[in-house]
């Protein structure tokens, strides 16, 4: 675990009723890493970040931004941060310039400090050329970077960004994250969860969320190499039959489609799998390095096994 620990939770938890979003969730994020949680949808990851951000109360355990207990010093957590939710709260018929004036009064920027600040974050976004259009008129990315902007208006120490590039394009998604390695330059430190594979790989550290329980905690490449069983593309005549085949045996963890072939986690040699599938002839395994989807489908596998 990080030692400059900017958020620290120990055994974080959150119950709704019967349902456990958060289970005894123990994490430190390091001061200016960029630090993703992923995991499927209801994992509870955006419980996670309104707890961090003291926008719920935990059932049990403690939390810890920029030093803050996040059930104690609540004000002091929210001047620390900039939370942009799922649905962030931009005014359509507002122009780029008037949102962002909303947010400074919200906030209570200085006149001279929106001055400074306010330029550099149409730079940065490059939204210069949209500053008096309309926010209902702009494109999904261009309004994904005015949230950003908005969010970033009090010179937070950390963002927390819940899923921001959902349903943007590829190009205003890399776009995006380019945006957010300059703030980690800057001495941001970002947590983000993402629904994007593509994207975590671009964090500093992973997170695995399943079932309100953290499963994995480490860098995307050592992530890669975190199961005991072996990854192996195949390669058949028939893949629909052989994945059918394949899910029924005990020594497989898991096995899906990828394009043409199959990707599968398996503890078996190459050989015993090429003789169970050999009336699906021709077939062919090849051991190769497993994807981020792979290892998230194989270890949700394990857990729900």
């Amino acid at each position: 675990m990080p030692n400059n620990a900017i958020i620290r939770t120990v055994d974080l938890t959150r119950r709704f009723g019967e349902l456990t979003a958060v289970d005894r969730l123990t994490l430190d994020v390091a001061q200016g890493e960029i630090f993703g949680l992923v995991g499927p949808d209801g994992a509870g990851k955006t419980t996670t970040l309104r707890l961090l951000c003291g926008l719920v109360d935990p059932t049990s355990g403690e939390a810890r931004v920029a030093g803050h207990d996040v059930v104690h010093a609540t004000d002091a957590v929210k001047d620390s941060i900039g939370y942009m939710a799922q649905r962030f709260g931009l005014y359509g018929d507002l122009s780029v310039d008037e949102n962002l004036d909303f947010y400074a009064d919200l906030f209570g920027v200085r006149e001279v400090e929106r001055r400074e600040l306010l330029p550099r974050l149409l730079r940065m976004t490059r939204m210069e050329p949209f500053r008096d259009r309309r926010a209902a008129q702009l494109s999904g990315g261009m309004k994904q970077k005015l949230a950003l902007m908005c969010t970033l208006i009090h010179r937070p120490r950390i963002l927390f960004l819940d899923e921001p590039t959902n349903g943007v394009d590829p190009v205003s998604r890399r776009d995006f994250w380019a945006i957010l390695y300059q703030l980690v330059k800057d001495g941001i430190t970002v947590f983000v969860t993402t629904a994007y594979l593509d994207e975590a790989e671009r964090c500093n550290r992973l997170g695995f969320l399943y079932r309100g329980r953290l499963i994995r905690c480490d860098t995307p490449a050592a992530l890669k190499n975190t199961l005991e069983e072996q990854c192996y593309e195949v390669e058949c005549a028939d893949p629909r039959a052989a994945r059918e085949l394949l899910q029924r045996r005990a020594d497989v963890l898991s096995v899906e489609p990828s394009g043409a072939t199959l990707h599968l986690f398996t503890r078996s040699s190459p050989e015993t799998l090429e003789a169970a599938l050999a009336h699906l002839a021709p077939v062919a395994l090849h051991a190769i390095a497993p994807s981020l989807e792979d290892v998230f489908i194989a270890l949700a596998r394990k857990e729900g096994a």
